[in-house]
């Protein structure tokens, strides 16, 4: 008598892994296929990363970060024999779902997500105009405080008018070395 439910046929299905062995699992799981011939049942594995910008010390570093730490998605059909396969891999902790039966992934989750890693190019999003007042958060003029009067979208930089020795000195900075005041 088989455990689980055949009938959903392919689908997006996450596991919990210990945060950090993500890529292991990836690896692991993908050897496992291969070695057990379960292509027919276990088709993708996926851990869902985004890129982003961070600021450290006046300098823009695209990184690229896990959207669930601690996650991955796996495009199956579950049986007893892939549940098993997947479910043996080492450092999976278990199926997303409730007791040992899999929850599958909507498909506009999957839409989504999809959606959210395959932008290439990290966009910025300024939410300043020109003459607000700002604090600045990083780099040499760190907690400075001056008004906003250029914005360049496109490079995601910011003109910030600085009171610095009695007058008015504009200083260039990216979008993520300020804040609102």
């Amino acid at each position: 008598m088989s455990k689980q439910n055949t009938s959903l046929g392919k689908r997006w299905y996450v596991l919990h892994t210990y945060s950090g062995y993500e890529e292991n699992v990836d690896h692991n799981l993908k050897q496992r296929v291969e070695s057990m011939d379960m292509h027919d049942k276990i088709f993708n594995v996926l851990i869902p990363k985004e890129k982003k910008i961070k600021v450290k010390n006046g300098k823009r570093k695209v990184v690229e970060e896990k959207i669930f730490p601690g996650y991955v998605l796996v495009e199956m059909i579950v049986t007893d024999d892939s549940w098993y396969v997947v479910r043996n891999t080492p450092n999976v902790t278990g199926f997303v779902g409730t007791g040992t039966i899999p929850t599958p992934v909507s498909d506009e989750e999957i839409k989504n997500l999809q959606k959210r890693m395959g932008l290439e190019e990290p966009k910025f999003k300024i939410d300043v105009e020109i003459g607000t007042p700002v604090k600045i958060n990083d780099g040499p003029f760190k907690n400075f405080e001056g008004k906003v009067s250029a914005i360049d979208e496109a490079r995601g930089k910011i003109k910030v008018l600085v009171n610095m020795f009695g007058r008015e000195t504009p200083v260039e900075l990216d979008c993520l070395q300020i804040i609102k005041l």
